[in-house]
């Protein structure tokens, strides 16, 4: 099975770069939201959230591979790819709900990573690693299912401040 414990390596480090991404992401994002008090309050929680996540991959990569937790190329290119994203986004008005929709999508892919890394430890019997994926995927469906219910009032909220603010310019 050496084969496909190098396939669960690749695929735990790319978890670990999507984590560090999604730090990035999260960051940048909380730092911009003043206007809605529950969707920031959200982002900082899930934000401290992903550094724990992020920290235990790094750990059970020292842990599985001897791996020295230096910034990949693929790490590193997460980081720049999620920091374009961030000023992207700066540039649009509708930033709150294209940040929302991006997070909504973004938590799926973690959701659908943790899945597969899931399968990839129970079949390589890497029951510590599956544990700690397992807790980790019930935070990110925590995450998309909060972004789900709260989707409709922040696009509602945004069109009502956005009309608001263009009746205040005329």
């Amino acid at each position: 099975m050496a084969h496909a414990r190098d396939n669960f390596l690749a695929w735990l480090r790319a978890a670990h770069a999507m984590e560090e991404q999604a730090v990035t992401m999260l960051t940048d994002q909380s730092r911009r939201i003043e206007s809605y008090p529950d969707l920031k309050a959200r982002i900082v929680q899930h934000l401290h959230e992903t550094e724990a996540h992020a920290q235990a991959l790094k750990d059970l990569l020292d842990h599985l591979s001897g791996w020295t937790g230096a910034a990949t190329l693929k790490d590193m290119a997460a980081k720049l790819a999620a920091k374009a994203q961030g000023v992207g986004g700066m540039l649009t008005s509708d930033e709150v709900v294209r940040g929302a929709m991006t997070s909504y999508a973004f938590e799926h892919l973690e959701i659908a990573s943790y899945r597969v890394l899931i399968a990839a430890a129970d079949e390589l019997e890497e029951m510590e690693a599956k544990a700690v994926f397992e807790r980790i995927l019930a935070e990110e469906i925590a995450m998309a299912d909060w972004l789900e219910a709260n989707l409709d009032p922040i696009t509602r909220i945004f069109l009502m401040r956005d009309e608001r603010d263009l009746m205040a310019k005329r």
